[in-house]
């Protein structure tokens, strides 16, 4: 059976974790900046329970936040990924959940080798509870015959109390569980899709799961098709190895504007080191580094300015200090004095796979000590957190 491990308000509860004092307090995580401005991005119980949601401008809500002394914490993503890192090992050495995968910095896949709904009940409580006992991470847990449909059990932990955070839905189940479930509720149906079903008719998971493959081998792809099996019953998507990007792209909207080239230099490499991450993955290679600058398009009193450079590499690599570098070296053709950036970015694209990769006629192959001094990095940051290990100038 497959397991879905979903991390519950996870940005808010990542910093009511790392600040005990916050603890039973309404709390939310947002994207705060120099003008108030902001959204809310996430939120403690306490906080819904004012009426406050994801989503809000943090201005429109400021009398509210000031009147019940709610907290507002500066969206860490650092933080977040190494917390999602220490779950990840932690499942790991407890050596219960097989074939475990990071789907988000938040959500978990596995599979558990057992048929029995109390002892895989029983499994994923240990999970669960370990996880908190580590982290002080609350997480749901789903369990049904593929991951879509554990996805399906997870959204039933989280919205039910009576499941203590955890749903197994087996096969006698299913068409109960799809039947009450709205199909924008289900994962891989995105707005698009979700309007051509609502266009034939087809509302719930279970009308989706009942309808005729021809037909809707007529509206989707084959992921469409995939997501229609698996809520049948029959696994049918692969995790291990995930599809690959065309272009990865690393960027940030800084709380504050700067112009302080440096700090934006040190954005920047940290933005490529992560991008050669992601490359490397994917088993892939790029040819070209570009890097993007923005100001405060919203701050009309400032001049305004935007501009992307780009380094064409004399081989495909996936060698952190090579796009590094390169990255560094497009910023300097756009960066210009006298204004205030607002966002940067770098993306990584001309993407191609490893193996078989075609190189100039004068270019020499990548060292291979190289390529092994990247293996080792990325298997240290996976193991105890991304910036473990960085790579200097």
């Amino acid at each position: 059976m497959f397991l879905h491990i979903d991390c519950n308000t996870y940005f808010a509860s990542c910093e009511v974790a790392t600040n005990p004092e916050l603890e039973g307090k309404p709390v939310v995580v947002a994207n705060d900046n120099e003008n108030g401005g902001g959204i809310i991005l996430a939120l403690t119980p306490e906080a819904k329970a004012l009426g406050l949601k994801r989503g809000i401008p943090l201005f429109k809500v400021r009398n509210l936040i000031k009147l019940n002394n709610v907290v507002i914490r500066q969206v860490d993503h650092k933080k977040y990924r190494q917390i999602s890192h220490t779950i990840m090992n932690a499942v790991r050495q407890q050596d219960i959940v097989q074939d475990f995968v990071q789907y988000s910095v938040d959500e978990f896949f596995g599979t558990l080798p057992l048929t029995d709904p109390d002892e895989l009940r029983h499994y994923a409580k240990l999970v669960k509870d370990m996880i908190w006992d580590t982290t002080h991470i609350p997480v749901s847990c789903g369990i049904s015959q593929s991951y879509t449909l554990a996805k399906v059990a997870t959204h039933y932990a989280k919205h039910y109390k009576g499941y203590g955070g955890i749903c197994v839905l087996m096969p006698e189940n299913r068409e109960r569980a799809l039947g009450l479930l709205d199909i924008a509720d289900i994962w891989g149906i995105g707005r698009q899709n979700r309007q051509k079903l609502y266009a034939i008719g087809v509302h719930t998971g279970l009308e989706f799961a009942n309808s005729e493959e021809a037909q809707l081998q007529k509206l989707f792809s084959v992921a469409g098709l995939n997501t229609w099996r698996e809520l049948r019953g029959i696994p049918s998507i692969n995790l291990s190895r995930p599809a690959q990007q065309r272009s990865i792209m690393q960027s940030r909207t800084f709380a504050y504007m700067t112009d302080d080239q440096k700090k934006l230099e040190q954005s920047i490499r940290q933005f490529a080191a992560d991008c050669a991450s992601k490359l490397r993955a994917q088993q892939s290679v790029c040819r070209q580094v570009s890097v993007f600058l923005s100001t405060n398009r919203h701050r009309e009193d400032l001049d305004q300015y935007r501009n992307s450079g780009s380094v064409r590499l004399p081989s495909p690599t996936a060698d952190t200090p090579i796009i590094v570098k390169s990255a560094v070296a497009a910023l300097e053709q756009v960066f210009r004095t006298g204004f205030l950036y607002k966002q940067a970015g770098v993306i990584l694209s001309d993407i191609s796979q490893e193996e078989g990769m075609q190189l100039d006629l004068f270019s020499e192959p990548e060292d291979e000590r190289h390529r092994k001094l990247m293996r080792i990095a990325d298997a240290i940051n996976k193991k105890f957190g991304d910036d473990t290990v960085n790579f200097g100038k």
